[in-house]
């Protein structure tokens, strides 16, 4: 036990405590990706990732019928619906034989539902539904980000019906133009020339990979309530479509050797092997998600926990830190902050700063502009907020009406030592405004 204990000390200290700038390259990299491997054993072993993955292949089942009913009227009308049953063949893939028979099912619901006389209410049933799914993937994807907020309505509806609109044809239509270059007479006689054809012919395996790559960083990219950048999306999509890959493989031949469960299951079989596929596709999506966030927030690597909690003093020094920088742009007339770039600018995580600008904000000294990201601008005229305004912003955030310092138990020494703390700030604060430590802060020289 002692010799395991020391082990999980060096392993410890390894991880969080090792310099990455004196290491070499290889072992810089090697150091890094344990780090990684780490978090995120560590985000799947706390359970939010897998019970978000179920909780997607539930609403997945609810509005698969109604999301490809939608999308198959879309493209119906420029003539490329018949790209949907060999897509979904595709993806079925790893079912066998099961896969077939459901996709001539999902393909039959979906002729089945005529979306032209379903009426004003059901069509507007059909959309919330899709919608809702879209709304559950956004909520599992910012999660993964450490994202609070969710879009606003009017942003969910308008961005969310051109993906549902717009998506569904670009990506048959990419098929569509893959499958028509490679069957063209030109590019068969080139085949027939080496070492061409033999190019081509990898050209033609790849292809499918390369479009689920390109789907998954679009999603990557466009569904979580923040930036993320084109690279992150791309080095998460690339991890996520080799894992898709080699999954579709190993769940083939599970389900090839699994025919003491269709005995037991008979007809329930198909159903839960299309449950099971489901949750390893998304929970593959959502490991994607986290390696393209760890990759755009490395600071992210050196946290044990995935939830930082900061003390009272760090948080009410962030505070004071964040109010002293977005006052002296708004004083300078400068662009105003977004909270990623305060947050790098203070060298500090975002789901550290995100909850003091939250509490500033609930107490209406700051405001988000409507841009896209927010911007950061001060609320009030800063000769009219005194630092203990700032400092209080802090210390009551959290507090409850039902549950706050007046509706505790009463101690009159208690009390008088809380007031005497008060008094003091008071005191030692009396008469220092925010205009007072945004100048105060630009006659000091920063690195």
């Amino acid at each position: 036990m002692s010799r395991f204990a020391s082990i999980r000390k060096q392993y410890q200290h390894l991880l969080w405590s090792t310099d990455l700038s004196g290491l070499k390259p290889i072992r810089r990299g090697l150091v890094t990706t344990l780090r990684l491997l780490h978090v995120i054993g560590r985000d799947l072993t706390e359970g939010q990732l897998t019970l978000r993955a179920m909780s997607l292949v539930y609403t997945t089942l609810l509005s698969l019928v109604p999301l490809l009913a939608l999308a198959f009227s879309v493209l119906k009308a420029f003539g490329v619906h018949n790209q949907i049953r060999p897509t979904l063949l595709v993806m079925l893939e790893p079912l066998g034989t099961r896969g077939i028979q459901l996709t001539e099912q999902v393909i039959g619901f979906v002729d089945n539902m005529r979306v032209g006389v379903l009426g004003a209410v059901g069509l507007g049933m059909l959309v919330y539904t899709v919608t809702s799914l879209l709304q559950k993937i956004e909520d599992a994807f910012n999660h993964v980000w450490r994202v609070r907020r969710p879009r606003r309505l009017a942003q969910r509806f308008s961005q969310y019906l051109s993906v549902l609109t717009v998506g569904p044809l670009l990506v048959f239509s990419a098929l569509g133009i893959t499958a028509t270059l490679l069957t063209s007479q030109a590019v068969q006689t080139l085949a027939k020339i080496e070492p061409f054809g033999t190019l081509i012919g990898v050209i033609g395996q790849l292809i499918p990979y390369l479009l689920v790559i390109a789907a998954f960083a679009f999603v990557y990219a466009y569904m979580p309530n923040t930036r993320v950048r084109f690279r992150s999306a791309m080095v998460g999509a690339l991890v996520a479509g080799i894992l898709w890959q080699s999954l579709g493989w190993g769940f083939a031949a599970f389900v090839a050797g699994s025919t003491k469960y269709t005995m037991i299951y008979a007809g329930f079989a198909i159903v839960i092997m299309a449950m099971i596929w489901l949750y390893l596709n998304w929970l593959v999506v959502l490991i994607g998600a986290s390696l393209a966030y760890y990759h755009q927030h490395p600071e992210q690597l050196l946290l044990p926990h995935r939830e930082l909690q900061l003390s009272g003093r760090m948080r009410e020094k962030l505070a004071l830190l964040a109010a002293a920088h977005i006052g002296q742009h708004f004083y300078r007339g400068e662009p105003a902050w977004t909270v990623e770039g305060l947050a790098g600018h203070l060298r500090m995580p975002t789901t550290a700063l995100e909850p003091v600008i939250g509490a500033m904000r609930h107490q209406g000294l700051l405001l988000e502009t409507a841009d896209e990201p927010p911007c950061l601008v001060p609320a009030r005229v800063l000769d009219t907020v005194s630092i203990k305004e700032l400092l209080d912003a802090i210390r009551i955030d959290g507090e409850e009406p039902g549950l706050s310092a007046d509706t505790m138990y009463r101690i009159a020494r208690v009390d008088q030592l809380i007031q005497g703390i008060d008094e003091s700030l008071n005191d030692g604060l009396r008469g220092q405004t925010w205009r007072d430590l945004v100048e105060a802060n630009m006659t000091v020289a920063h690195p």
